[in-house]
């Protein structure tokens, strides 16, 4: 399957480092040469109103991760209207689908194989730093679009990150890895104090594999991170993924089944809203937000149950409100 031309995709190699097709097959991009690459393949286009960077989860293939991307794209059309989210007109997305081999045999050693191959290529390998330069590349080069013509950011788009399982890893570890980082020639978009690589103005994640005090414990510099919106987690109880593997693979349940647990700012806990009722801004205007999605995603067979039951109208909704919400 080919990408639509609001989609752009990049492949992160085992190590984590950002791939390239080269006559001779794909090969890693050079540290140095990461923003002339971004520069050549993603340029936000001056249409785009939103950028989005989507990371996928677990034992989802190179197409099928497409594929997600793709649904949950036209989920967010049907959904949007000028009711429902006034300050979304237009509503133009561009998305950058980051993928990584995340394949594994769906037992308990292979969900512990991709956990520790996620963990590895954030932390000992290269993906937060990679996605954390492309977001600050995207932040840079942010084009200020036709209309509307004022709006709360730096230069007229919006970044929003969207994870789904281990995916939710890889952002927390770039966005972490960027309140870390010493000062870089990119600046923040206003508000924020400057010297930053880059802000975000929400940050999804759909049923995050990863233990319930994650924010308390590993990612622990976002509460200081260059987040202009809320942390968004969603759980469901029919999630076997993150509830029955993950409990077994490290003796608790994850997020993405019972929801964020502590974390170095209050959570405000919520349920998932059908697409007719509004989220209002103060249930959302949170640093973090821990949204019940049981009586939604609840569709799956197999050993992962409804772990990958998130691409509903229910989530175009909830992304859609952020995106609203934000402007």
């Amino acid at each position: 399957m080919n990408p639509l031309p609001d989609v752009r995709v990049v492949d992160l190699g085992p190590d984590g480092r950002l791939l390239e097709d080269t006559p001779s097959g794909p090969r890693p991009v050079p540290a140095h040469r990461l923003d002339d690459h971004f520069a050549e393949e993603l340029a936000p286009p001056r249409w785009a109103t939103d950028l989005l960077v989507y990371v996928h989860g677990w034992q989802t293939s190179p197409d099928s991760a497409l594929t997600a991307v793709h649904r949950l794209l036209a989920l967010t059309a049907a959904q949007r209207d000028d009711t429902r989210y006034p300050r979304l007109t237009p509503w133009r997305p561009w998305t950058v689908l980051v993928r990584w081999p995340s394949r594994s045999l769906p037992t308990l050693g292979g969900y512990r194989q991709i956990r520790d191959r996620a963990h590895a290529m954030s932390t000992d390998g290269h993906a937060a730093r990679v996605i954390g330069r492309l977001l600050g590349y995207l932040d840079a080069h942010r084009a200020d679009p036709a209309a509307p013509p004022v709006l709360a950011n730096r230069d007229g788009q919006y970044l929003h990150l969207i994870g789904h399982s281990f995916g939710c890893r890889f952002l927390c570890e770039a966005v972490q890895w960027a309140a870390e980082e010493e000062p870089l020639t990119l600046g923040w978009s206003t508000p924020g104090p400057p010297g930053r690589p880059f802000t975000v103005d929400s940050l999804l994640l759909f049923q995050m594999a990863a233990p319930r005090d994650a924010f308390a414990a590993t990612f622990t510099a976002l509460a200081e991170a260059p987040l202009r919106g809320p942390v968004v987690a969603t759980y469901s109880q029919h999630d076997r993924a993150t509830g029955f593997w993950h409990l077994r693979a490290e003796k608790r349940a994850g997020i993405g089944y019972a929801g964020i647990g502590t974390a170095p700012a209050p959570v405000s806990a919520i349920r998932m809203l059908p697409p007719g009722e509004p989220y209002p801004l103060a249930a959302l205007d949170h640093r973090f937000v821990s949204v019940d999605a049981s009586d939604v995603f609840v569709r799956g067979r197999g050993p992962a149950g409804a772990h990958s039951d998130h691409l509903r109208p229910e989530s175009a909704h909830l992304l859609l409100s952020l995106a609203d919400h934000c402007r």
